[in-house]
């Protein structure tokens, strides 16, 4: 009977994020062309991986179809030239896609039935927006389990403006130009770039190089966020402003078992403590972070007060101001989203779970005070992800 294993997260890269749509950088791009340059840079940037060793690759889309769809893990990994021998599939839990890539390979990991895995995502919300050509079952409605506006994540972010009034418009909007002051910041000090995989683009101007993500606004002000329209909602709060951009990007990342990773030589920049999701009423999905967190901290054995990093995912501004105000956390503690977060950089729904995971690893380096780190996510449907991290860095000579 095999016995529990040490999961760890060896190292994770990304494709710069483009903002969807016709004049966004990566209109002429392929899906899967992007998952497939993640999985090449990371195979490029861990040359003492064996190839033929990998056990499974798991990649996630929200929208399967097209160029996103075809069993997405076995198709990338053949792209990306990996021998035939190694599996993959495609999986689907909307924006928790790729953190649910990794729990699942991870968990595989810890039960002993792999030793090395390649885990991400896709998402090309220009080519294939959110629900475009979804079929929602007629008892939804017929049956009131869920609102007709439900799928509508703004909607969804409204309604918990609406649940908490302390939850302002001014507190949104400064901790959307926060997140665009602070990716500004980490852009200026070279902390984003190292784990960026540079893809080539065709544009009508002709050839390019993607080296940057394209959505971020570091100009952005106050004032000039007061004067934004509010689409979801006349006289509403969530704007382009204080909400994630459309995005397109691509991520991936490569996980083993401790005694695989010390066998080559890979150095673990994060072992996994626990995981958990939850669900919540999906017209206020973005709460779902909440359960899922309080779930994955009771499953480690610790409380709030134990994690010294916290990488949320910006969906909307008011839903990681919902999870900092029930735990008790301030909107500028420097623990949270020290890097900024999706507001600035983008969501591309299925990719951004492993984006969370790459940042929180580059952090735990720089902070070897820090023995636990969280990435956690609202999902649409009423869903909410949480992964807990322990730093392999750490050291409490510091505290």
């Amino acid at each position: 009977m095999a016995e529990r294993t040490d999961v760890v997260f060896v190292d994770g890269v990304r494709t710069p994020f483009g903002r969807a749509g016709e004049k966004g950088m990566y209109w002429n791009t392929r899906a899967d062309d992007l998952v497939v340059k993640a999985i090449i840079g990371l195979l490029e940037r861990n040359p003492g991986v064996p190839k033929d060793r990998i056990d499974e690759v798991a990649i996630a889309a929200t929208t399967q179809q097209g160029d996103q769809g075809l069993t997405l893990g076995r198709t990338a990994a053949l792209l990306a030239g990996l021998p035939k021998s190694v599996p993959g599939f495609a999986i689907d839990r909307m924006c928790a896609g790729a953190m649910t890539s990794v729990t699942t390979l991870g968990s595989g990991i810890g039960f002993g039935a792999y030793d090395l895995v390649i885990a991400g995502g896709v998402e090309h919300m220009g080519r294939h927006p959110m629900g475009m050509n979804a079929d929602p079952n007629p008892r939804f409605l017929a049956e009131r389990l869920v609102s007709a506006d439900a799928l509508n994540m703004g909607n969804t972010a409204e309604r918990i403006h609406d649940r908490f009034p302390q939850l302002t418009k001014e507190r949104a909007d400064r901790f959307g130009m926060r997140s665009q002051q602070k990716v500004a910041a980490a852009y200026a000090a070279g902390e984003i770039q190292p784990d960026l995989v540079p893809v080539a683009l065709r544009t009508d101007a002709g050839w390019g190089l993607a080296t940057q993500d394209e959505g971020m606004r570091p100009e952005t002000t106050m004032e000039g966020l007061a004067t934004l329209k509010t689409p979801f909602r006349p006289h509403g709060r969530v704007t382009a402003g204080n909400a994630s951009p459309l995005t397109d990007g691509a991520t991936a990342s490569l996980l083993a078992s401790a005694e695989t990773a010390a066998e080559l030589g890979l150095r673990a920049k994060m072992r996994m403590v626990s995981f958990a999701f939850a669900g919540v009423e999906p017209e206020i999905m973005g709460l779902g972070p909440v359960p899922s967190t309080e779930k994955a901290l009771r499953k480690a054995g610790l409380s709030i007060t134990d994690i010294g990093l916290f990488e949320l995912n910006e969906a909307f501004a008011v839903q990681v101001l919902s999870f900092l105000d029930h735990f008790g956390i301030d909107d500028e503690d420097p623990r949270v989203n020290p890097w900024g977060g999706a507001i600035a950089i983008g969501h591309p729904l299925a990719a951004s779970g492993v984006r969370l995971m790459i940042q929180l690893a580059r952090q735990f380096e720089q902070h070897p005070e820090v023995r636990f780190g969280l990435t956690a996510m609202c999902v649409g449907l009423g869903q909410g992800g949480t992964v807990i991290w322990e730093n392999p860095h750490y050291t409490n000579a510091a505290n």
